[in-house]
């Protein structure tokens, strides 16, 4: 697309338009990307937003909160050219809790993640109501973005299997509608922030293996702890940090690892504060992850950006943020090649400068203009269909 290719679509825009981001779970990586766009964004963005919590009651009802916030905006004069609604927003009700004012403002649906090929917890079933809410936003947006092109790819591989499940009336058509108008654009990330954090140095020590991931499921921690106790074992010299956030009482796995690996052990838990954290980054020589579920890596991106070698998994998202001719080196396809992998990261470290180089693209600075056009595109000139065609007729009428 012509406004993600160049900056001709930025160069012609001549009044910032006002965006309405509605955020229904406002925390960790989905409030990072909405603060970090509203931050560096030539538009005027105002975040409608509810806090992160309860996740299910958010994509059911939070479009009640959200269109009561819309509301108050409205009565105090305040009106949107553009609504940027992330995947946890119920985005048909709001719509229609909202069509009276917004029923012509243009919409465009941000994929953080999806309920329908995200890996249910051991033991539970999926809900498929989650998956046909956000189908049902999908559609009733005007463009729809992913932020991988993995995670795009696997919603539309399974999507035909959700509605196939229905016993009629299944719409397989509408997969069709919702790929036209849907691509990709990479999660932002504020990368420079690291920057005032970065030493000219690193601390004396053995290398450092760097685990910065949510301590859960989804993220593998077990197969992680098995290949470090395994490394362990065979002695070589090395320190390990495990940071991410715990939401469970007693992760007994950590705790038996912390036993174990002793004073190889130099940061256990969350990091507190910003400093804390960019200092393991930039301290770090290897970063690991052991991840079943993935849709872009926001943590893995920061590591790579303050210098650490990857070991990945060859799967998921993470072929997109390490450049094709480094996949043999960083990416591992079983726990044979993850082990081998960790010995050569440890013994023979390489330079980290080209992998830097590469994820710096995911920072604000390069990512906000991006946005920034596609939503002048998606408000002034792309119309997806007849009706998003007069919204966005509309809407420059309104605003001219």
């Amino acid at each position: 697309m012509a406004a993600l290719q160049g900056h001709g679509i930025i160069a012609g825009m001549t009044t910032p338009l006002t965006v309405w981001l509605l955020n229904p779970y406002h925390t960790g990586s989905h409030r990072a990307w909405a603060e970090g766009y509203a931050g560096h964004s030539a538009h005027r963005i105002e975040i409608l937003a509810m806090q992160g919590y309860f996740w299910k009651w958010r994509l059911h009802g939070g479009a009640m909160e959200l269109a009561e916030q819309a509301r108050t905006h409205l009565a105090a004069g305040r009106r949107p050219d553009l609504l940027l609604a992330t995947s946890m927003t119920n985005l048909p009700a709001f719509l229609a809790l909202t069509r009276d004012a917004l029923g012509h403002v243009p919409v465009l649906l941000y994929m953080h993640e999806n309920q329908l090929t995200y890996p249910p917890p051991p033991g539970a079933r999926r809900d498929l109501t989650y998956g046909m809410i956000q189908h049902l936003s999908m559609l009733a947006a005007d463009r729809v973005c992913f932020n991988s092109a993995y995670h795009q790819q696997a919603w539309f591989d399974e999507l035909p299997r959700l509605l196939k499940h229905f016993p009629d009336y299944t719409h397989l058509e509408s997969i069709a509608a919702a790929q036209t108008k849907s691509q990709v654009l990479p999660v932002g990330c504020d990368l420079r922030r690291l920057d005032r954090y970065h030493a000219t140095a690193k601390a004396p020590g053995p290398p450092l293996i760097l685990w910065n991931q949510r301590w859960e499921y989804d993220k593998d921690p077990e197969t992680m702890l098995r290949a470090l106790l395994a490394l362990a074992d065979e002695g070589p010299p090395f320190r390990v940090a495990l940071a991410g956030e715990n939401f469970r009482v007693r992760p007994a796995e950590f705790e038996t690892a912390r036993a174990r690996l002793g004073d190889r052990l130099v940061h256990f838990g969350y990091a507190e504060t910003e400093a804390d954290y960019a200092r393991l980054l930039w301290e770090a020589d290897v970063v690991l992850s052991t991840a079943i579920h993935e849709f872009f890596g926001v943590s893995i991106v920061e590591a790579l950006y303050c210098g650490a070698q990857p070991v990945l998994p060859r799967r998921l998202s993470y072929p997109e943020l390490i450049p094709p001719a480094e996949h043999a080196r960083c990416l591992y396809a079983d726990f044979a090649e993850l082990l081998a992998h960790l010995r050569t990261a440890l013994t023979q470290p390489a330079p980290a400068a080209g992998l830097r180089q590469h994820v710096a693209r995911f920072d604000w600075a390069v990512q906000a203009p991006l946005y920034d056009a596609l939503l002048w595109d998606v408000c002034h000139f792309s119309g997806t269909s007849a009706g998003s065609a007069s919204r966005s007729a509309k809407t420059t009428n309104a605003t001219a």
